[in-house]
């Protein structure tokens, strides 16, 4: 590694942080300084593969050659994060969601903007290359004008109860990168969200305060139609897809699959069940979300999923959850719902 080398802080040595560590220490001109985690011998043990130190966050912090940090440590540590590396005048990768409190991720927003650093956001779904490629083709043109997005998101599996408990919520924990999907693919924002939900798969979620199923459609302010459908539970593997149906025709994104083989037999055409969880359908999306914030932080151009697209994710979590509660449609974009329009108009006007 040359002199020149960006050096970088990791926070997080967990599932996350490793894979993160491994596209960080690939990338041409950066350098693994430290690795700070609450488990020791998880720190320990990422910072020596990859010829780095464990160190704790005022080290990092006060350490003038660490030009930028990448957090993937637990939810309920972003904001403050974020907030110390805006201070410093580090660039920061943060996964997803910036916070779990609107008023929190706001004041991240603020403070990035501020200090004049760069903050890109972890929703890796953008850089995957057949959801690209789906989204290069409608902005050339393709299916003319868009006006229904359908978005399927299914896990293999719940996460533990008690990480149910702390998530936020699965608007807030999985839905994000839906919401993210609805505004990136339709460019568009929402002017109405409706969610209803159900538990399913398991009554411990329900009794953590949780659902498992939703629902969710979005109306746009340009009378575009969005639907969500998630479940927690998929028997045949991590289903990702969606399809945009447009003025001149339709564009649709599968699932990735192990292979792509087909096998042609006497009472069946069969292939691979789709990839088994998110760290093997986002394999190359984690990749290139990387490769691109280094890009960022080189050459100072914005990230592709800023700070901002995060709050406004988290706006249309914050306005499903409400809409789930209430059992009514939340309006944004006008007066009805004056703390959530307030925040989106602003995220609106910082995107401009």
């Amino acid at each position: 590694m040359s002199d020149s080398a960006v050096e970088v802080a990791l926070f997080g040595a967990g599932r996350i942080g490793k894979i993160h560590a491994g596209n960080l220490v690939r990338q041409p001109g950066a350098s693994l300084k430290y690795v700070v985690d609450v488990n020791p011998v998880f720190a320990e043990d990422l910072a020596s593969k990859h010829g780095a130190r464990v160190a704790d966050a005022r080290a990092v912090f006060d350490d003038p050659a660490v030009k930028a940090v990448v957090i993937g440590s637990s939810t309920d540590t972003h904001a403050d994060l974020i907030l110390q590396a805006a201070a410093a005048g580090k660039h920061i990768f943060c996964e997803k969601p910036v916070d779990l409190a609107i008023d929190r991720a706001r004041a991240c927003a603020q403070a990035v903007d501020r200090a004049g650093v760069r903050c890109l956001i972890g929703f890796q779904r953008r850089y995957d290359p057949t959801f690209a490629a789906v989204k290069a083709r409608i902005d050339a043109g393709e299916i003319g004008t868009p006006e229904v997005l359908v978005v399927t998101s299914r896990d293999p599996g719940a996460p533990p109860v008690d990480y149910i408990r702390r998530s936020g919520g699965i608007f807030k924990d999985m839905l994000i990168h839906d919401f993210d999907i609805f505004r990136w693919i339709l460019d568009d924002e929402a002017q109405t969200v409706y969610a209803s939900g159900s538990c399913l798969t398991d009554p411990a979620i329900a009794e953590a305060g949780d659902i498992d199923t939703t629902a969710v459609t979005i109306t746009t302010r340009q009378g575009r139609v969005c639907q969500i459908n998630t479940s927690r539970r998929a028997a045949y593997g991590y289903d990702q897809r969606f399809e945009v149906m447009g003025s001149e025709g339709m564009l649709q994104a599968g699932n990735v699959r192990p292979t792509e083989v087909t096998a042609y037999g006497r009472k069946a055409v069969g292939t691979d069940l789709p990839e088994a969880f998110f760290l093997e359908r986002y394999r190359a999306a984690y990749a290139l979300e990387m490769a691109h914030f280094f890009e960022v932080v080189a050459t100072g151009k914005p990230a592709r999923t800023s700070v901002n697209d995060g709050l406004a994710a988290l706006v249309l979590a914050e306005a499903a959850a409400k809409s789930l509660r209430e059992r009514k449609p939340v309006h944004l974009g006008d007066a009805h719902d004056g703390k959530l329009t307030d925040v989106l108009a602003a995220v609106g006007a910082a995107a401009q």
